[in-house]
């Protein structure tokens, strides 16, 4: 996918760097495999905002997406590439033999036309699900499951992919996008080839419409409110930073800086060959 920039006409235009959208061939999703998604606002059962920063924006669909690739042997052709308000990444319409419809996660390079299938005898080729025992060392996989049989659940957005180290004791070692090395089972599933749409990151919104539409509500800062709504609020001008006595906090009270949030003893420690880098 390539990137467009505009001539600086207005202050927005200046800046702002927008997808092409050349490699989507259809422009409308396939009715049967999308649901209704109901939008909270951020709020819960009882009214009360619990996720900041979130509502409005464009309504949406949800797009049915297949994590779990569970129709082995039997080969698919992909219909076409679309784009999915839900996801970061682009999603592929594929058609099995026996005529049934499904979308997957859209690797970088997979066409309209070509073939794609899961099952231990598939082919290691882009957008193929195979057993992360049947992959070789050094192939670039996205699409994991963490538990035979739950689904995907790693590596999933737009550009990324985990590369395959070797395998130890039915456990295959995988780094991830993030530089952490862990350990998945072997018989667990996986997509080959590294998720499409890699210049996602690269797209300016330029002004804070372009947030809203996407259902992005204002940010404030803590020490631009006053005391009853923020700890680290009020003061005669800028009077906290930081760095002093004063120490910047969550509008709850927890540190907002240099905290340790991560559970100490959680199940998946084990699995954690070697910590992310900083």
């Amino acid at each position: 996918m390539a990137m467009k920039t505009f001539r600086p006409i207005t202050p927005t235009l200046r800046f702002s760097e927008r997808p092409t959208f050349e490699e989507l061939t259809k422009d409308h999703p396939e009715k049967s495999l999308t649901e209704c998604k109901k939008r909270t606002g951020g709020r819960n059962n009882r009214g009360r905002i619990t996720c900041r920063h979130k509502g409005g924006g464009h309504k949406r669909r949800y797009r049915i997406i297949d994590f779990k690739r569970k129709k082995h042997g039997v080969a698919a052709t992909v219909e076409a590439i679309e784009y999915d308000p839900n996801r970061s990444a682009r999603i592929a319409l594929i058609k099995y033999a026996d005529g049934e419809k499904a979308y997957i996660l859209a690797p970088h390079g997979l066409a309209v036309g070509a073939q794609v299938v899961s099952g231990e005898d598939a082919p290691p080729n882009p957008g193929c699900a195979l057993p992360l025992h049947k992959i070789p060392p050094g192939s670039v996989v996205h699409n994991i499951e963490m538990t035979p049989g739950r689904g995907a659940q790693l590596v999933r957005s737009a550009g990324v992919g985990a590369t395959v180290m070797g395998f130890d004791k039915g456990y295959c070692q995988l780094r991830l996008p993030s530089t952490e090395i862990r350990r998945v089972h072997a018989t667990c599933y996986a997509t080959i080839g590294q998720v499409g749409n890699p210049e996602h990151m690269n797209a300016v919104l330029a002004k804070a419409g372009r947030s809203r539409w996407l259902g992005r509500r204002p940010t404030v800062r803590g020490i631009a409110m006053n005391p009853v709504d923020h700890p680290n609020g009020g003061g005669e001008g800028r009077s906290k930073s930081g760095g002093g006595r004063q120490h910047l906090r969550s509008p709850w009270g927890q540190l907002a800086r240099g905290g340790k949030t991560r559970k100490k003893h959680k199940a998946g420690e084990r699995f954690i060959v070697q910590r992310r880098q900083k």
